[in-house]
Parts: structure tokens; sequence; C-alpha cells
């Protein structure tokens, strides 16, 4: 491998040759009294708010705010209809389909694969190793000239480890395509975010989110920072109003609550350890893997009766163990003290009733 990184090159001709669609918003920004550009209901909304204006096509104000908590400017922010929004965009813009290829590492999030499947983009995979890190000379092999991306999630979902980071630096100085690392759990985690280094590499792509430390699931916030070059093709695919009006005021609300976010963050990483011993204590647990997210993989000789026995108790976990490499395994998000004893407490009456 050998990094010679030239978006241009990358960029579909389409893509590149595209006028995107202008928006009333995009071609007004100044305040006004009478706005008679963009067809909206005059009279208001029901919901006694702005609502009846669109929002601002860019979130302007939403990523001035998580400027100032990530340290990254706003030109290198784009904002999405969740991650998968921009893990999407990522397909129609660099890869040509049933031409370009992109490489997985499973086990890994689902979606890269759905969304290359949707796009008719090949995927070409190459398993983590036995201790979920990357295989650097499987991936080396499997490159070839119409490789576009390499998808990366660190910390990993489902396995929760987060991947070594030297590793990732030699893909990123090597790979003359886009490397995307996915952090997601990247607040539960030992290390520190990519972010800080999208001035070193320009075939850098981070994506982020609103749904797991920050609480805002529901509200389908995904983040994704990267060069301004990459950014303002972002920006030319989307829906000119991909964010809506309540999610961006909601989103600055939420934003203001920096402590609050830090303390469940801390509850969380203790809860997990806490959970972690009280899983590996149980007899009929084989292992449990080592974790830098909101959840815990542990292994088991047999995990269905497990889980339907949970099921039972109104106690919902994942079972993971049809996946590559997680054979027997259960993936456990991290609660609350009082949801995480009533878990303990349903495996200890599983472990009785044995």
């Amino acid at each position: 491998m050998a990094n010679s990184f030239d978006l241009t090159v990358l960029l579909r001709d389409n893509i590149r040759n595209l006028t995107p669609y202008s928006s009333a918003r995009n071609e007004f920004k100044g305040e006004a009294s009478v706005l008679l550009d963009a067809n909206e209901n005059a009279y208001g909304s029901p919901l006694d708010s702005n609502y009846n204006r669109y929002p601002d096509p860019l979130q302007q104000q939403l990523k001035v705010k998580l400027s100032g908590i990530k340290g990254v400017p706003p030109r290198n922010i784009f904002l999405g209809n969740g991650s998968d929004e921009a893990i999407d965009i990522l397909y129609r813009a660099f890869c040509r389909p049933g031409v370009d290829n992109v490489i997985l590492v499973p086990p890994t999030y689902g979606m890269y694969e759905v969304s290359a499947n949707i796009n008719d983009i090949a995927t070409k995979k190459v398993n983590l190793t036995a201790d979920f890190q990357l295989n650097l000379e499987g991936i080396a092999e499997a490159i070839d000239a119409h490789t576009r991306i390499i998808f990366l999630c660190s910390p990993n979902n489902p396995t929760g480890n987060s991947l070594h980071r030297e590793d990732v630096e030699t893909i990123l100085a090597n790979f003359n395509g886009l490397v995307v690392i996915d952090e997601a759990y990247i607040n539960y985690s030992r290390q520190k975010t990519f972010i800080q280094e999208l001035t070193e590499y320009s075939n850098l792509v981070v994506l982020q989110t609103l749904s797991k430390a920050w609480g805002l699931a529901g509200l389908r916030l995904g983040m994704a920072f990267a060069s301004e070059e990459i950014i303002e093709i972002f920006n030319k695919i989307k829906p000119p109003y991909n964010i809506n009006q309540a999610t961006q005021e909601l989103a600055l609300k939420a934003l203001e609550n920096v402590d609050k976010v830090n303390g469940w963050i801390r509850e969380t990483v203790s809860e997990r350890d806490k959970l972690s011993a009280g899983l590996s204590a149980l007899e009929f647990v084989l292992h449990v893997y080592p974790s830098d997210a909101n959840f815990i993989l542990a292994k088991t000789a047999n995990p269905r009766p497990i889980y339907d026995y949970l099921v039972e108790r109104s106690v919902i976990v994942r079972d993971r163990s049809k996946v590559e490499l997680c054979e027997g395994c259960l993936r456990i998000t991290v609660g609350t003290p009082d949801e995480n004893k009533l878990l303990m407490d349903a495996l200890g009456e599983f472990a009785f009733a044995r």
C-alpha cells in the first residue's frame, strides 16, 4: 500500500458534474420581515412555533455549538439523519455501482454492508483477528485498483473493543482511498478520537453520533468530520433540508448539558466494569471481552436458552451468536444500576434453574 490520495480522482464523474439543488434558504440567508420565497404556509403552524418555515439547510448554529465541544471548525462538520445518511452519501459520492468495491472488517456494524448492497457496491471482507484487531496483511492483499473506501469501527460494534491506533494510522498513511472511522462509542473509550488528525490525513472521515452518550437516539442526528473539500461534497449530495427544525432546536438545547452527559459517561463506565466482573463470575459465561463501549460482549456455551429466559423476565439483550467470530455471544447494553441488578438477578436465577 502506498498513499497517493487524490480526491478528484476518487470522486464519481456524475457527482463532480452535479449542479446541486438550490433551496430558497440557500439563496437568501439574511433577516427579513416578509418571506415569500419558499412557498411556506404564511399563517404559521398549529404547533405555535416557527415550524411553518424551512430549517437552516446547513445547520450553522448547531455546527458552531458542536465546533466548540469537538474542537473542529464548522466547515469540517457534516450533520446527517443519523450516521447512516453519511454512510450512504459516501457510497453515492465515491463508489461507482457495479465497478468499485469497499473493504469491511467483520464482525462490524451491519449498515456498511447493507448500504453497499443498496448502492450495488461490492464488498471485500477481511475478518478481524481472534482478538478482534485488524489483519493488516489481509487488508493490503484485498486492496485493488477499484477499492475506494475502508470502513473501520472503533470502538467496534458488536465486539466493544478499540482498534489499535497504530494499525489504523498505518492504513491511513498507506491507502489512497478514503478511510472511514466510525466512532459512535468514542465517549466511553480509553482512546482519543481521530478527529484531531483531520489536518494530517486528507483521506480521513470520522463518524460520530448523538445517539449514544448524548442520549438522543430518537432525534437521529449523526456527524461526519472530514476535510473541507469532502464536507462540500456531502453538502452537494444531501437533501436540501435533511435535518429538521425540531431536531436542530432540541440538539442545541441538549448540547448545553455537557456536565450531565459526562456524569452519565462516568457512571456507565463504572457500571460496565461492575457488570463485566459479575458476568465473569457466572459459571455458564465462558468469556467476557474487554469493552471500550457502553455494552459488553459475553461468550457462552449456548446463548439461546439464556436469551429466552431473560425475555420471559422482560430483560432484552442481543443474541449475536450468528455473527462471524461471535459464536455463542450475547451483547449486553450497560443499563442503569437498577437495570443491571435486574439483569444479574435474572442470570443468577437461570444458573440456579439449570
